[in-house]
């Protein structure tokens, strides 16, 4: 009796005859022989039909596939060293289960626009499956460092009252009777959790209605939101650092065969490990301006200044210490030097920007009251953040990290957009 397997487990039955449900990725032929790439979402594997070995109906079965038809492929594993995969199937049996007509993804280049409109059919091919693969083995290694490091998942809500950093960026909406908004990141919420659990962390879509078109903006992204109670700003950096060398060395690891597959360079990925190096602003405003940017105090880093920094390392670099007039509300000033925050942005190598952004929290009642004043911010609608300080307020800190950003690193992809299934982008919302 047939065994039915996926191509993932081929490796388990070697000599053995297995039926695969599959499609048909790509198929050529030298006359007697068939050759069926065939790939069933966990993995390929080639398919070789010989003319003699198989009846007349099974090889004209075989001919009359076509690019993306859905077949079932009974057949005998054996080992084929000349394999990506290491194995090949000789095929016994072609049972048709649909034959597709005029697929429109072809082997021919196509042009971003037209793959971005069949962006469903698109994530068939081989990159975009590889970069899906990758990108859930970085969601599971996230998961499995907090999880492993005493951290709860808390859900913070995607439908907010009001932001407290500003509405400009966010989506409207109607609740109700009531406006409401799309959140931008669920870290308010997160201090909250940390004050109830500890050391949380959430995961989770955000929205920015930005109206970006570069190459690390997405309007819908996911974030890991870590917060940390009894925390300060060093301890979170070495959580930081400890945490992206786990990722990355898990996707190493688990994903080589895919990482290769897209032709990304491993090396670039196996040197990275903690800790990071740092920067403050200040030395970087100095290296800036020693490299020909003319970038004064005070300002904030854009894509350019971000890269020059990035190119001196081979792995994530901090830069530390920003100027508090450029940086959130919440972040605690340096006690040494209060115009400058307690905070910190990873950098990813190989020009890929930041990838965390972090800071330890403002725990002062006082100070954070003020803060609320300078920044016109509603006390009615966040009266609750401010209780988190009125009522056993303790040092805590935090940070975000952009999923689509370090897939797009860790992978070595040109843009956000193949980092994610369905990619929102600037005017576009299909498919």
């Amino acid at each position: 009796m047939d065994t039915n397997c996926v191509i993932r487990n081929v490796n388990e039955h070697v000599g053995e005859t297995v039926t695969i449900g599959a499609w048909i990725n790509n198929k050529r032929s030298s006359g007697k022989i068939q050759f069926l790439q065939l790939r069933d979402g966990t993995g390929y594997i080639q398919g070789v039909v010989v003319k003699s070995e198989v009846s007349e109906d099974i090889w004209n079965d075989a001919k009359s596939l076509t690019q993306e038809s859905s077949v079932y492929v009974t057949g005998i594993i054996r080992e084929e060293p000349r394999s990506t995969s290491g194995y090949e199937m000789t095929v016994t049996g072609v049972q048709i289960i649909h034959l597709t007509e005029n697929y429109p993804i072809t082997p021919k280049e196509h042009g971003v626009d037209f793959l971005m409109d069949h962006r469903h059919l698109w994530l068939r091919s081989t990159k975009q499956r590889a970069v899906m693969v990758i990108r859930a083995e970085i969601i599971r290694a996230v998961q499995q460092f907090f999880d492993g490091n005493g951290f709860t998942q808390v859900d913070p809500p995607i439908l907010t009252p009001s932001s407290a950093e500003g509405t400009t960026n966010l989506f409207h909406i109607k609740y109700f009777d009531e406006d409401a908004y799309l959140t931008q990141s669920g870290q308010l919420y997160m201090e909250a959790a940390a004050m109830a659990l500890g050391k949380v962390y959430s995961f989770g879509p955000t929205f920015r209605a930005e109206k970006s078109k570069t190459r690390r903006h997405l309007i819908e992204f996911w974030m890991i939101e870590p917060e940390m109670a009894f925390v300060d700003h060093e301890e979170s950096l070495r959580v930081q650092e400890k945490f992206i060398a786990h990722v990355v060395q898990s996707v190493v690891k688990n994903c080589r065969a895919e990482l290769e597959s897209i032709g990304r360079d491993v090396s670039k990925l196996e040197g990275i490990t903690a800790p990071f190096p740092r920067i403050t602003y200040d030395e970087a405003i100095e290296f800036l301006n020693g490299q020909g940017f003319d970038i004064p105090w005070g300002e904030d880093f854009g894509a350019p200044h971000e890269t020059a920094i990035a190119e001196k390392y081979n792995t994530p670099v901090f830069i530390t210490h920003y100027p508090a007039g450029i940086k959130a509300f919440y972040m605690k000033p340096d006690p040494n030097r209060p115009e400058v925050v307690l905070c910190a942005d990873m950098i990813a190598p190989e020009g890929y920007g930041e990838i965390i952004g972090g800071s330890q929290r403002i725990d002062d009642p006082e100070l954070m009251q003020q803060r609320f004043e300078e920044h016109n911010l509603s006390d009615e609608a966040y009266q609750w953040y401010l209780d988190l300080r009125k009522y056993g307020s303790v040092p805590h800190s935090g940070f975000g990290l952009g999923l689509e950003r370090t897939v797009a690193w860790i992978c070595g992809l040109d843009h956000v957009r193949e980092t994610i299934a369905f990619p929102r982008m600037l005017y576009r919302l299909y498919p």
